[in-house]
């Protein structure tokens, strides 16, 4: 039995993915499986030569949590890395994150170091919150330089994360339906209520060729992110927070549409690409539409999360704080 299963969910497979491939064969952490789920159309992946990989076809794409999951089902390694499929690992990667969570038993998640593929730009450092229940990837566009010092983060990015088993048996997995985007929040989040420790590991290294699957301003992230983040608050907010959250959308719509003016941030890069403010109405009309058809799922869910809960309230809140974004630097960032 695997120290540790990697899971890889692919879309479109080829050069991408087999380079992340043989970026696993070069790790100096020897005691890890691989399995890639094939959400597309079942072109098939090529194992480079004595490689421990197994490949799953649900047969249509199911999301990336999904994927994570099935990987996660069908292994029993003590620890869980799930992995974008247009990353890069540096050879030290798996070796430094297992040396990070092994020693200390609260440990429940590792973050990794992201950079932007080839470049000596930062992409993550763990994720932040804003008080809509929008995630952002921690350290985001800063020279990568300047986080070369571990410490505590509030949660991983699931492009590069490392999960405990023991953890995911008490808290569940990546909430499926989610589909794409948030579901890394949701489960940190959830694992943070249970009173789980989250470590940021700086050495732990990863190039990413950022959204090469759904692309960085198509109308399905954009329609994932904000009903996702929705569904984020939902689950996981405090009461006196989930009450904020309205207002906060407001907020951070009204600094999106001053971003757009300033011609910055992602819905300036949303209507760069040839999209409409009515696209953007739309995408969140239906974002607030499938959320209130959704709502009395979430609940159950909310009561599912309190009832691993190990922290009050107001502890949760103040880590909230602690690793928050404000609606302003939400709207202008990329």
């Amino acid at each position: 039995m695997a120290c540790v299963t990697i899971a890889i969910p692919t879309l479109l497979g080829g050069p991408t993915l087999q380079s992340c491939l043989e970026s696993l064969c070069r790790q100096t952490f020897r005691d890890f499986e691989v399995t890639v789920v094939n959400n597309g159309s079942g072109e098939p992946v090529a194992a480079p030569v004595n490689f421990p990989l197994c490949v799953l076809s649900p047969g249509s794409n199911i999301g990336f949590g999904a994927a994570v999951n099935l990987a996660v089902k069908g292994s029993a390694a003590e620890f869980i890395a799930s992995l974008n499929d247009d990353t890069e690992p540096d050879e030290h990667w798996l070796e430094r994150l297992v040396a990070a969570m092994r020693p200390d038993p609260r440990v429940g998640m590792c973050a990794s170091r992201i950079q932007l593929f080839g470049t000596s730009t930062l992409d993550s450092a763990g994720i932040l919150i804003c008080g809509d229940g929008s995630s952002k990837q921690r350290g985001q566009l800063q020279p990568s330089a300047d986080w070369t010092t571990s410490g505590d983060a509030l949660l991983p990015s699931g492009c590069a994360g490392l999960y405990r088993r023991r953890m995911l048996d008490e808290v569940g997995l990546f909430d499926e339906d989610f589909f794409l985007y948030c579901e890394d929040t949701d489960l940190g989040l959830r694992a943070r209520w249970a009173g789980w420790q989250c470590r940021y590991v700086a050495d732990a290294v990863v190039d990413h060729h950022y959204s090469h699957s759904a692309g960085a301003f198509s109308p399905m992230k954009a329609r994932y992110v904000e009903r996702n983040r929705l569904w984020v608050a939902i689950k996981n907010f405090p009461c006196s927070r989930l009450l904020l959250v309205p207002m906060f959308s407001l907020l951070r719509y009204a600094w999106q549409l001053s971003a757009m003016r300033d011609n910055r941030g992602a819905s300036a890069g949303f209507i760069r690409s040839g999209y409409s403010m009515t696209d953007v109405i739309a995408i969140v009309w239906n974002a607030y539409r499938e959320t209130a058809i959704h709502l009395p799922a979430l609940l159950r869910k909310r009561a599912q999360c309190r009832s691993h809960r190990r922290i009050r309230p107001a502890e949760f809140s103040r880590l909230l704080d602690r690793h928050g974004i404000s609606a302003r630097d939400l709207a202008y960032s990329g």
